[in-house]
């Protein structure tokens, strides 16, 4: 490689020095092992790649100064990384006695299945002895996790909940120049300054390694440093890559300011990439000849090299056979990890996505905790409830019943959520536990997201369905891959709120009627709950919370907005849905479990959500016409329901699915497939909703499904 021969030729020429005793000798030593093993692993991995015996190429040439960060913080730091950080992993494993760091990254380039972190699943930079969390993120959607678990460390504390990491750690999150320019950077530096300034704790050192190019798009010269280096709340700190002795004391200070002040900060490395973007990138079809070949000037190990030479720690020939032997070393250890297993099937595949264990879930969520904040009165003794109150009372019960459950959002605090849910919780339990957030859905997701890192379970709300997709990503890049990618080592435990679905009156828009549920179906291992019931919506928060707890699950809670204050099922004044509170220890609703309704032999309805009081309505109707059905509430979005799916279509012969969800990627579709790869022969038949955005006003109605069409449906299907 040009580089590789421009570094021997350059090292070649210069002339020994001699010794001055230097005090850095052991620091250079140190960095420039760091950076030459990066660098030969980068060499090795683009070798592996065209030979087709490896599968990563994406390198850290160039950025090797990030090796000097990984010495100015300790190996306890939690680190989230970018992925061009292999000089700050070596320099990390170099600081703790034991480890084989090359042998980590080319078991990952090779997806080797005992590569330790992510067991063959990707190449990450990962490591739990190293405390080094595995980030498969390419585009800053790292940064909302890394500021929640730097906010996170100060909450645990106070919350007198171990956290896992030490009380004056500093969190490190490192990301590229053109990442910074990502709306999820950007919010999440936004959240962390507005911690900052009102005074919480917030231990985060930001790491823009900035090397001017973002693939083969150029950063305008200057761009970072205006944008970041005098904005308030920010300490803004910079060095040049390719100065080793500078690097490293930057660096510190850097580190110390933050573990110090627990405020954060921003340390702009400008480096450059050698190599370009990866592999299979034709950096000559952007970059002229002569801008690539300058930048080898500025190579952080030539640097570093140089160092060694100009304080007469290393001569030239020592410095070459240092690298050469790094060389050697690298060539061995990647001719071992090609021999080693791979991963063998689907089921070892999976087998990290999540953790089961329902016993261990139905023994927590059967616990009776310490009821003291009900006062006098507890939930059970309160008569029936709306679905809004035994969410209420839930929650209570769990914030009460474990110090490390905290609840928050947006407007959930004093006003107690927009639809009252969450009222008088920060009265019984204070700010610490139950507080607002910014009006920023990544943000609230991050804060989630480090939270469970903390030793915390958290328990945040989004406010309306809608206003969770422009921060899907939280959940379907972070939270839902963590486990996955990190074999189990590191879990996201969680439990998300959302007030969702249609069918408000008097209130909506597409904003606050969305019925769109299909950009959360499809996560490997997250759960999603969708009571309609008070008693069902009590008891299943009270298992995800379980669940969470134990499994280390994402959870995701969706709850009904036209339901949470309805009284009334069949006729005004009836009550009839209103439910008594199922008192701890009384009830448990296992995952994947449906409920039944009737016994109906005639036809089998299966529903969900607002879908449930409607087919109940719907079923009464039709027995006086008579047809006497069966209602299956599913309950569970995922997993499904399947076998008690099955048995409720058995018993019948016929299936009408009931979804209030749109007909093109809503629910009815794996609830059919499911029906038919479960050898159901029997007749289904299908009503939804519109594949429609919900309009303002009575003309919601036109595109939302109603009783009069799922009766229609019922009789055709049963009188067939």
């Amino acid at each position: 490689m040009p580089v590789d021969e421009f570094f021997h030729r350059t090292v070649a020429g210069w002339s020994a020095q001699p010794a001055t005793g230097s005090a850095l000798a052991d620091d250079l030593l140190a960095l420039f092992d760091a950076q030459a093993g990066s660098r030969h692993l980068d060499l090795q991995a683009r070798q592996l790649g065209k030979q087709g015996k490896g599968f990563y190429s994406i390198g850290s040439s160039g950025h090797e100064s990030n090796a000097a960060v990984a010495a100015a913080l300790r190996p306890t730091d939690p680190a989230l990384l970018h992925y061009r950080s292999g000089g700050f992993y070596l320099r990390r494993a170099g600081q703790v006695p034991g480890q084989h760091p090359l042998r980590d990254v080319l078991l990952g380039v090779v997806a080797a299945a005992d590569e330790p972190i992510s067991a063959g699943r990707h190449k990450v930079f990962g490591n739990h002895e190293l405390a080094v969390i595995p980030q498969t993120s390419t585009i800053a959607s790292h940064l909302p996790r890394a500021v929640g678990l730097a906010f996170s460390l100060g909450r645990a504390a106070k919350l007198g909940v171990h956290s896992g990491w030490p009380d004056d750690s500093v969190v490190v999150c490192s990301f590229g120049d053109a990442s910074a320019n990502h709306s999820t950077a950007t919010g999440a530096i936004n959240s962390a300054l507005h911690c900052a300034f009102q005074g919480l704790a917030m231990p985060l050192l930001l790491v823009c390694e900035d090397n001017g190019i973002g693939i083969s798009v150029r950063t305008p010269k200057g761009w970072i440093e205006s944008t970041y280096g005098d904005r308030a709340g920010l300490r803004y700190f910079t060095a040049d890559g390719a100065d080793p002795v500078q690097c490293l004391a930057v660096a510190r200070e850097a580190a110390e300011w933050v573990r110090l002040h627990r405020a954060p900060a921003f340390l702009h490395l400008r480096t450059v990439r050698l190599m370009g973007h990866a592999g299979s990138d034709v950096e000559s079809s952007y970059r002229s000849r002569t801008e690539i070949t300058t930048d080898y000037q500025r190579d952080p190990l030539l640097g570093t090299a140089k160092a060694l030479v100009d304080n007469g720690i290393l001569r030239p020939d020592e410095v070459l056979a240092r690298y050469a032997d790094k060389r050697a070393e690298v060539a061995r250890v990647a001719e071992e990890a090609l021999g080693r297993r791979k991963l063998g099937s689907a089921a070892e595949v999976m087998a990290a996505i999540c953790q089961n264990h329902p016993d261990a879930v139905e023994r927590r969520a059967l616990e009776v905790p310490s009821r003291e904040h009900f006062g006098d009165q507890l939930p059970e003794d309160e008569g029936p409830l709306t679905l809004a109150q035994a969410i209420n009372r839930s929650l209570a019960e769990e914030l009460g019943r474990d110090p490390g459950v905290i609840a928050f959002g947006e407007d959930i605090s004093r006003k107690g959520g927009v639809y009252g849910v969450t009222r008088g919780l920060r009265k019984k339990f204070g700010a610490t536990k139950v507080f607002d957030t910014l009006l920023d859905e990544q943000s609230i997701l991050g804060t989630a997201l480090g939270a469970g890192l903390a030793g915390l379970l958290p328990i945040p709300e989004i406010q309306y369905l809608a206003y969770l997709h422009n921060a899907a990503d939280q959940l379907r890049g972070e939270a839902g891959t963590l486990s996955f990618f990190s074999n189990g080592q590191y879990r996201n435990p969680m439990v998300v709120r959302i007030a969702g679905y249609g069918y408000q009156k008097g209130f909506g828009g597409h904003f606050h009627n969305d019925n769109s549920v299909a950009t959360l179906r499809d996560l490997p291992g997250v759960v999603i709950a969708s009571p309609s019931r008070p008693d069902d919506a009590a008891a299943m928060l009270r298992t995800c919370v379980a669940a969470a707890r134990e499994d280390g699950r994402v959870c995701v809670f969706l709850e009904p907005i036209a339901l949470y204050h309805t009284r009334d099922l069949h006729e005004p004044g009836d009550d009839g849905w209103l439910a008594p509170y199922p008192a701890p220890g009384s009830h448990h609703v296992p995952i994947g479990r449906a409920r039944q309704y009737g016994e109906g032999p005639d036809l089998t309805v299966v529903t969900f959500g607002n879908g449930v009081p409607m087919s109940l309505r719907t079923a009464e109707r039709l027995r006086e016409r008579g047809v006497d059905a069966r209602v299956l509430d599913l309950r569970w979005l995922s997993p499904l329901p399947v076998d008690d799916l099955l048995a409720a279509a058995e018993a019948t012969g016929r299936v009408l699915v009931v979804d209030e969800t749109r007909r093109t990627g809503g629910v009815s579709e794996p609830v059919v497939t499911a029906l038919v790869d479960g050898g159901f022969t029997g007749a289904i038949t299908r009503v939804t909703s519109e594949d429609s955005f919900i309009p303002l006003g009575a003309a919601a109605y036109h595109v939302l499904l109603d009783e009069e069409t799922i009766e229609t449906a019922a009789l055709k299907l049963a009188n067939g």
